[in-house]
């Protein structure tokens, strides 16, 4: 799940069929990736969130989409109609042995990601993988490895680090439209939606996520995405975290943490909310973000991207200098939260056919999971944290209920 709003009620206990795989070892050491004139995708995972990741890859005509791997026969073969691709299976080891298939995007629950990876790898793949990169950092970090053995593009496809509005705030902060930044202030909302797109989603695809197969719910499982935003914004790590994590409806987890940058000049603040009788606009989940960058001269809201919570411009300028005080608004720039995963996709068919380095590597993905259990460390233990010492994961009090 990409983005949440409050989920439909579990009616089944029972984790969802997953794709199969045995594993394999990996070898080889090439230093340098191949590049492929037309890379041919398979898509690992065709449930709740494969339609958002995979229309990127269908309006790419630089690559096509092949093959369909998931578990349920009927739900791989709808897919594969509505993708155009010519083939469907159902065990990931048999995609994984297709010679026409030169990259994979998985989209298989996390706790399968360190097999499914490992396995892909192995083959020979090229490997687009959804967040979070996997369950704990020392899974992560061996993922790594095991790419850059294999000489094999291993990326996360981060739809928030290709979201228009975001893309253009980080471009001013960089071009000095603030000044020297200070201070960047992250807010995400939950409540409640009636889109199409939520109202269709499946209840299995919530399960696994409320379960000991995930270290954590809320935090871990859509705030990934906001840990990576913090990360990528300024391109400085975090050293410090402060936090107060609570727990509400079991999965939804209210926070307010403060982050402390390489850069002591500069500070982060980020606040989670679930207001489950606050009904919102969106055309995906039932939530939103708001994203304020303060500068010495200036700063930056970027006031929407799940959803449509305010009637704002989706960027905002304010230029403090002396002399100016103006205020500019981007109202063109595209704030369709979809366009985030298209572009992502996208990005992975630049690293396949020019080389491009990933968006987000897995190594940038390690660093966004060590921040996400800081804040359940610090919230646990109510002292600061440095996300850097953090080398396998940290279950919040009381996870799962």
């Amino acid at each position: 799940m990409t983005g949440v709003g409050a989920p439909p009620r579990p009616v089944d206990p029972a984790a969802p069929d997953t794709p199969r795989s045995r594993g394999g070892s990996v070898t080889a050491m090439p230093t340098e990736q191949t590049l492929i004139p037309r890379p041919r995708i398979g898509i690992v995972g065709a449930g709740n969130i494969a339609s958002l990741n995979v229309a990127g890859y269908l309006e790419d005509e630089r690559c096509d989409v092949v093959a369909v791997c998931d578990p349920k026969e009927d739900r791989a073969a709808e897919a594969a109609r509505t993708w155009e691709a010519d083939r469907t299976y159902t065990d990931l080891d048999e995609l994984l042995a297709d010679p026409e298939v030169d990259a994979v995007e998985i989209l298989t629950p996390t706790f399968l990601h360190h097999d499914h990876v490992l396995a892909a790898i192995a083959a020979g793949k090229h490997v687009s993988c959804q967040k979070p990169l996997a369950n704990t950092v020392t899974e992560a970090r061996s993922m790594a490895a095991a790419a850059d053995e294999a000489g094999v593009v291993l990326r996360v496809s981060e739809c928030f680090r290709h979201y228009p509005p975001l893309e253009l705030a980080k471009q001013l902060v960089a071009d000095g439209a603030i000044g020297k930044p200070s201070q960047l202030r992250l807010r995400t909302v939950v409540g409640q939606t009636d889109s199409a797109f939520q109202s269709g989603l499946e209840v299995e695809g919530y399960l696994w996520r409320m379960t000991a197969t995930s270290p954590g719910g809320h935090l871990f499982d859509d705030m990934i995405h906001k840990y990576a935003v913090a990360l990528w914004m300024f391109d400085q790590d975090i050293v410090s975290v402060q936090a107060a994590v609570r727990r509400r409806d079991h999965y939804f987890e209210p926070c307010a943490a403060i982050f402390e940058y390489e850069d002591p000049a500069i500070l982060g603040m980020m606040d989670v909310s679930y207001a489950p009788a606050m009904w919102l606009r969106s055309d995906f989940y039932g939530a939103d973000e708001f994203f304020e960058i303060q500068g010495d001269e200036g700063f930056l809201w970027v006031t929407r991207c799940t959803g449509q919570l305010l009637d704002l411009p989706a960027v905002v300028l304010y230029d403090g200098a002396r002399g100016k005080q103006t205020t500019t608004s981007f109202p063109h720039v595209d704030d369709d939260w979809g366009s985030g995963f298209r572009r992502a996709s996208h990005q992975f068919i630049d690293t396949l056919v020019d080389g491009a380095a990933p968006e987000m590597s897995a190594e940038e993905a390690v660093k966004a999971l060590q921040l996400c259990f800081a804040v359940y460390e610090a919230g646990n233990t109510r002292q600061a944290v440095d996300p850097r010492q953090i080398t396998d994961s940290v279950v919040p009090d009381g996870w799962p209920r």
